[in-house]
This record gives C-alpha cells, sequence and structure tokens, in this order.
C-alpha cells in the first residue's frame, strides 16, 4: 500500500491504518529502534509507542515519506528509552550526543535543534559534500548512535580511522554552522 493510501487510513481513524503500517514499516522500525537499545523487547515497545504516536500526532501536511517520518519518531523513542535504561554507559548514545554538545548552542534542546530548518539545510549540504564512506561513518554515529567499534566493523574501518574521520568532520561542521551564523 502506499504512503498517501496509509496516511489517508490514519486520517479516517482506521485501525488498518496501524496493520499496513506494521506491514510496510514494521521490520525497518524495529532494526533502527535494536540498532539504538540493543534490546528486543525494549524495539517492541518503541516501535508500538511509534504507532500511538503516529496516531496521535499525524501532522495535517500529511507525509509523503511516511517511512521518514516513523523513523524520527522511533529513533527519538528509542534514544530516550536508551538513555533511562543505561544512564550515560561510555560509548554509546550519551557520548555521541557528547560530542556533538560543543556545536549546539545551551539553549536548544538537542531534538529542537535538529528541527530548526537552517541547520537542517547545513546538515544536508555538510552531508552532501563528504564522500559516501564519511557520510555513512557520520550518521551512523550521530543518528544512530552507533558505537565506534560497531561502526569500524559495518564499514571495515579500523577504529582509529573512525575516530579520525568523526573529529575531522564535527571540526568542518562546527567551522561551516560559525560560518552561517548558526553557533
Amino acid at each position: 500500500m502506499e504512503d498517501r493510501q496509509i496516511v489517508d487510513l490514519y486520517w479516517q481513524r482506521s485501525e488498518e491504518a496501524l496493520r499496513q503500517t506494521d506491514v510496510k514499516y514494521g521490520r525497518m522500525l524495529f532494526s533502527v529502534s535494536y540498532d539504538l537499545t540493543h534490546s528486543n523487547q525494549d524495539s517492541e515497545e518503541c516501535v508500538n509507542d511509534t504507532y500511538y504516536k503516529a496516531w496521535n500526532s499525524m501532522p495535517t501536511d500529511r507525509p509523503d515519506m511516511l517511512g521518514v517520518y516513523l523513523t524520527k519518531i522511533v529513533r527519538a523513542l528509542s534514544v530516550d528509552r536508551y538513555r533511562r535504561e543505561h544512564a550515560e554507559k561510555r560509548g554509546g548514545v550519551g557520548v555521541a550526543t557528547d560530542e556533538l554538545s560543543e556545536l549546539i548552542p545551551s539553549d536548544f534542546s538537542f531534538d529542537g535543534y535538529i528541527d530548526n530548518e537552517a541547520l537542517k539545510d547545513v546538515f544536508n549540504k555538510f552531508l552532501g559534500g563528504l564522500d559516501r564512506q564519511k557520510r555513512v561513518i557520520f550518521v551512523k554515529r550521530y543518528y544512530f548512535c552507533l558505537d565506534i567499534e560497531t561502526i569500524s566493523k559495518q564499514t571495515g574501518e579500523s577504529v582509529s580511522a573512525v575516530k579520525t574521520a568523526l573529529f575531522r568532520m564535527r571540526a568542518q561542521l562546527g567551522q561551516e554552522l560559525k560560518r552561517q551564523g548558526l553557533l
């Protein structure tokens, strides 16, 4: 079923919307959540919470890309769940967001700052200017909050190379944010 049709079902308040969402996106949402929480039970709960949140908050602009909309929800829920369960264990979500904290003004929440349109433009241009391998490393670390060792295994890069690439990309991003007046 097409995204547009599923969104229409949400707006009709048809429970079929939830079934179709699960058929089309359930495995992907579980995978995103599991990569962040490393727990089957937590991931299942985050996916279910995603469906509940989508049911209650489907935006009036009716997203064309339902998968992206749902991924944003499940990611936020999973990060919150992980933080509650693992309160700042080294190498995970807390460390990944701390690494970017110097690039985020203290008066913004991380999620609120990500919704800033000017920042989205800078991030999109920054990521678009990276080669594929660096872009993959950046997204795995700062969007999916994977630890450096996992990124190293998945990309075939050494741990040292991943750390160096992340350090340099943060510096480049910081320079671009300053140039655009966002930092």
